[in-house]
């Protein structure tokens, strides 16, 4: 083997400086974005809620009013929506456990009775009252809790007052929506702005579907159950209809369960057999909203699978917690449409995969193959 041979080829050095700078430049990207994940986060946040606003500001606008003053009373009516809801449920909580608090001596005697009167079990409850009793430490920590969960809806204002990147943001995206697109857009070619301009569209129906559309299952839901609750004469009907209409539309996954746990307890704590009958009412109006309502409605505004919703919810919450959450449908639902508009759709071949199939039998007069797929 001659020396030539034995050299290192010319391109290695290169070749490896190259992907040492590559791998340099990855983990720099890496460390900024995690670095600015609130940053992104927040960005994310005020682009859902502009995409979610700007419908109701451009019917504004057509009237007459400016952007800005349109922006800033969409944000005063958000703003005293949600503080008319955190004091409606405080209040709700504040009044329930002072209650508990009152009524849980006469709980444990009761309880004490039953057992000795059903199973000769005899306990020593007295100690336990006395902790409920005036003066006892669970009283105490229940009435300073009552005292403060009235409160919780002027701390959770302001909160939400602090977080004036996330509202400046939105302010900004929807007040100068137009100037910030055509920023954009002057530095595209015309090809590239019409992509651009049409998944900005995409995205501002989607999310305006999504919030209709849960708008819509949410009033129905809180009609529904108010009645219930009233019927059943559970404490505090309306804010615990409200709560349950905005829990199990606006919360994912999780959101049903979170809904009716509250009223059930309520109830219990009121009337035993009136919490087996509001468990009975909100399962059973689950199920007509599922299969009734829901598929209604959001095939008129927001057609997604709900696999895929399940699984982006899934996805979203591995990423960014609380907010992926909140986030996942609404990004599906853009993300699908925007890949639709663009993607070529063929004729499906014939195959009992594709057919939707009630019965093994077909109805008497009708051909099962002139189904449409």
């Amino acid at each position: 083997m001659t020396k030539e041979n034995q050299r290192m080829p010319k391109w290695v050095p290169r070749a490896t400086a190259l992907f040492l700078a590559g791998v340099a430049l990855l983990g720099a990207i890496v460390w900024v974005l995690i670095r600015i994940r609130s940053l992104i986060i927040v960005i994310l946040v005020s682009l859902f809620l502009s995409f979610a606003i700007e419908p109701a500001v451009n019917w504004l606008a057509r009237r007459g009013w400016r952007r800005g003053v349109a922006t800033l009373a969409m944000f005063a009516l958000i703003l005293l929506a949600v503080a008319g809801f955190l004091f409606a449920m405080g209040s709700v909580l504040a009044d329930q456990i002072t209650k508990l608090t009152n009524e849980a001596p006469g709980y444990i005697s009761q309880i004490e009775r039953w057992l000795e009167d059903q199973f000769g079990i005899v306990l020593e409850t007295d100690s336990l009252i006395a902790e409920f009793s005036s003066g006892g430490s669970a009283a105490r920590l229940a009435s300073n809790v009552a005292g403060d969960l009235v409160s919780i809806g002027t701390a959770l204002m302001s909160l939400v007052f602090q977080t004036l990147t996330v509202l400046l943001f939105t302010f900004y995206l929807v007040a100068d929506g137009p100037k910030l697109r055509r920023f954009l857009c002057s530095a595209l070619p015309p090809s590239k702005q019409t992509l651009m301009l049409k998944g900005w569209e995409i995205a501002i129906d989607k999310t305006g579907a999504y919030i209709y559309s849960r708008t819509l299952l949410g009033l129905a839901a809180f009609f529904v159950h108010w009645v219930v609750f009233a019927l059943l004469e559970v404490p505090s009907p309306v804010p615990l209809a409200l709560w349950v209409g905005i829990m199990s539309q606006f919360v994912p996954v999780a959101g049903t369960y979170l809904a009716g746990l509250l009223p059930i307890l309520i109830a219990l704590l009121h009337q035993p057999v009136s919490a087996l009958w509001v468990l009975i009412a909100i399962t059973v109006y689950q199920q007509i909203e599922n299969y009734l309502f829901a598929p209604r409605i959001t095939a008129q505004t927001m057609n997604i699978h709900p696999a895929v919703a399940f699984g982006t919810v899934i996805v979203g919450a591995s990423l960014l917690g609380v907010v992926g959450t909140l986030l996942a449908v609404p990004v599906a639902a853009t993300v699908q449409a925007f890949v639709s508009t663009y993607i070529r759709r063929h004729e499906l071949i014939d195959s009992d995969l594709l057919d939707d199939v009630e019965s093994d039998d077909p109805v008497d007069g009708e051909d099962p193959e002139e189904e449409a797929i």
